[in-house]
């Protein structure tokens, strides 16, 4: 991993990024922590190279672990983004990874916390369900702890140590360090992110569960349930209208209602009229009738004379 001597061509900038880069990793170095260390590249600030071991009384606490943090240009207001490097069983190596920390959910990131912060998070994440995170990944308990144990021996290119060699070194320096580093705690509101990001997917797989099954209902040819707006609505369907004998109109009963998408508006139009009060066919032929009877007997007298 980079020394702090490798950051030296950093010291006079003015930037406050680069300030605050150099200020975490020297705080780092200070006052290291037997459990995890993370230091940046000496060719590159933004990236840091970090070595952990496991979360104790897990599948992972064997396990001794690597990874790339990426820091972005407008540290620390935008979050860092991680990768792993060693294979563990809970996040896919070298693939960014979804978490309340990383570039996926810059809304719960804080500027106050820092590298320090986020491994100890990371930690803690490592024992959580996946629960369709992206770059999460499914798998036994044993495989977990096999990957563990082969951990250890696990060598980065860049750093040119293994995992084994890179904690070792770690905790020498908590021995010869009169610093002891202050251990800290996951932050509530990560912790709450995390609760509400799996109650969310929990929710959408309740959802996509309802909907499966309801659509397999209407496959089946079966009516979809009732909501008590859409009983309302079906209840006012049911209107009960008495027919008129006298009118000439035939007594039925009422067609029955299937649902609300088939349900028609009632019509009041009469069988031979568009009118509330139209006239009975045969009148209207005897009416024909006598007007024909009654042109006949006007040309009749009309030829006669």
């Amino acid at each position: 991993m980079a020394t702090s001597t490798g950051a030296a061509s950093y010291t006079n900038t003015k930037s406050p990024t680069i300030r605050r880069i150099l200020r975490e990793a020297a705080e780092l170095s200070n006052t290291p922590s037997p459990d995890y260390t993370a230091e940046p590249l000496e060719s590159d600030l933004f990236e840091w190279h970090f070595t952990l071991r496991g979360p104790p009384n897990s599948a992972y606490s064997q396990g001794v672990y690597h990874g790339r943090i990426i820091l972005p240009p407008a540290y620390p207001l935008r979050p860092p983004s991680f990768r792993f490097s060693t294979p563990n069983g809970r996040f896919e190596a070298n693939r960014e990874i979804c978490l309340s920390i990383s570039g996926h959910h810059e809304e719960t990131w804080q500027p106050a916390w820092g590298i320090r912060t986020a491994l100890v998070a990371l930690r803690s994440f490592m024992e959580t369900d996946v629960q369709g995170q992206l770059g999460g990944m499914e798998t036994t308990e044993a495989v977990r702890r096999r990957l563990a144990q082969e951990s250890v021996s696990f060598k980065c290119a860049v750093c040119a140590k293994s995992n084994a060699d890179i904690i070792a070194e770690c905790e020498d320096r908590c021995k010869e360090t009169t610093s002891l580093c202050q251990e800290i705690s996951v932050p509530t509101e990560l912790n709450m992110g995390w609760r509400d990001e799996l109650e969310a997917a929990k929710n959408d797989q309740s959802t996509s569960t309802r909907r499966s099954e309801n659509s397999s209902e209407l496959a089946q040819g079966g009516e979809p349930p009732l909501t008590e707006q859409s009983e309302a609505e079906l209840a006012e369907g049911f209107v009960q209208t008495t027919p008129n004998v006298a009118d000439g109109f035939s007594t039925h009963p009422p067609a029955p209602i299937l649902g609300i998408r088939n349900r028609q508006p009632p019509s009041t139009a009469s069988p031979t009229g568009t009118g509330a009060e139209a006239v009975p066919l045969w009148i209207d032929r005897v009416i024909v009738a006598l007007v024909i009877l009654l042109v006949a007997i006007v040309l009749k007298v009309l030829l006669g004379v």
